[in-house]
């Protein structure tokens, strides 16, 4: 069949700037080039680093660039942002809304059998009066419910929704308690590069961490949603406890920061009791974090919002890690009762993750089962695995 995957026109593909939407367009796409299953277009915001890309040689896949930095771009931005559509309801940005109308360009030119629109369900509005194609669109956050602007006009335009969790497929449900229309195809993670026969390229001793220490790792955004408040508050009720190490990758706040942000201030304050047992690595490429998750002994997910389906979860078991995380959004179903503490985030959270830290530190044979039960159930969440059921999706 002849493709065409209208991207977020936010990032490139492939994913020379990460992302974890855009991992899982290369994850299909190289599946697909495995395979010569399909003709797939993918339309793309232009970065040079796709220049010379190994992917770029395939004879299934294709990729049409979209240059959304140039001054001319810059120009047309502009008009998105001033001019009312009179023919079109607008659902996104100026920025998505440029991308959008260069991409219907070129793409209204050629022949499609389904159009795949990643994550920008309000695309199928405008292409549904303007194209005979089948609209599918894969649904990574909360962006299609009954409190979506538009969300039945959109539901009605689109003919398929793959939904990453029953979650995203629950809130989906809002708009039509009927819904036949989606189907749920958990993510993958590449299992050869997350796993624990690698040979990792720094050791704890690198990092001011000793063999002793017991090391827990939190990886993700500085932000409220993501919990990383509450597992700092949670460290200091468990301060006396020398040896428990928290390394945070995703962000550093003690050094040459000079953020105003008010959130980033009260985390400054939060950690500085404990700024001796707390080790801010930093940004960390993506290619690295399976070096960083081997040093550690137990992956924190404080998820304070419905997480849809955090793929760092998947890294973590794929390491073998015991998981702490919380019962929001799509995580329930990426981990079990055998390998993760679940945990509410009621007026107790703070002092439900100090307990859950001490208790695994306190139980090393819990630690060692937890871990195996980890090992087992990231078998399920292989890259190969989440294409082949994304490419049955589409026809089913």
């Amino acid at each position: 069949m002849k493709i065409a995957v209208l991207t977020s026109g936010i990032l490139p593909v492939p994913s020379v700037q990460g992302g974890a939407v855009e991992n899982l367009i290369d994850f299909y796409l190289e599946y697909n080039e495995t395979h010569k299953i399909h003709d797939i277009t993918v339309y793309s915001i232009y970065d040079k680093k796709v220049d010379n890309h190994p992917a770029q040689a395939s004879l299934v896949n294709h990729y049409y660039y979209i240059d959304t930095n140039s001054l001319w771009a810059r120009i047309k931005k502009l008009f998105f942002l001033h001019t009312s559509y009179k023919q079109h309801i607008s659902f996104n940005n100026h920025y998505i809304e440029y991308f959008f109308e260069q991409a219907f360009k070129h793409l209204r030119k050629c022949y499609y059998d389904i159009i795949i629109l990643e994550n920008r369900p309000s695309y199928a509005y405008k292409l549904r009066t303007r194209s005979s194609a089948k609209l599918i669109c894969h649904l990574h956050n909360e962006l299609l419910t009954s409190n979506s602007p538009g969300g039945s006009e959109i539901y009605n335009s689109l003919d398929k929704i793959i939904t990453v969790s029953n979650y995203i497929a629950n809130r989906v449900k809002t708009i039509d308690s009927d819904d036949n229309k989606s189907i749920t195809v958990y993510n993958g993670i590449n299992l050869q590069a997350f796993s624990l026969t690698q040979v990792p390229s720094i050791k704890r001793e690198e990092l001011g961490l000793s063999h002793d220490d017991f090391v827990l790792i939190y990886s993700g955004r500085m932000n409220e949603e993501k919990g990383i408040s509450e597992l700092i508050k949670a460290m200091n009720l468990i301060r006396e406890k020398k040896s428990i190490r928290l390394l945070v990758i995703g962000g550093s706040f003690f050094g040459n920061d000079t953020s105003d942000n008010g959130f980033i201030k009260k985390l400054k304050e939060t950690a500085s009791p404990i700024k001796d047992q707390i080790l801010f690595t930093g940004f960390v490429p993506y290619e690295k974090m399976p070096d960083y998750l081997m040093l550690s002994d137990v992956a924190i997910i404080p998820s304070i919002w419905n997480d849809p389906f955090p793929t760092t979860i998947l890294e973590a078991q794929a390491m073998g890690l015991p998981i702490i995380t919380t019962k929001n959004g799509g995580i329930p179903e990426e981990v079990t009762k055998d390998n993760a503490i679940l945990l509410e985030t009621n007026e107790h959270f703070i002092e439900s993750l100090a307990e859950s830290i001490t208790w695994l530190y306190r139980n090393p044979k819990e630690c060692i089962r937890m871990s195996k039960a980890s090992l087992t159930n990231s078998r399920k969440f292989d890259k190969e695995r989440f294409a082949k059921d994304f490419f049955n999706a589409l026809l089913t």
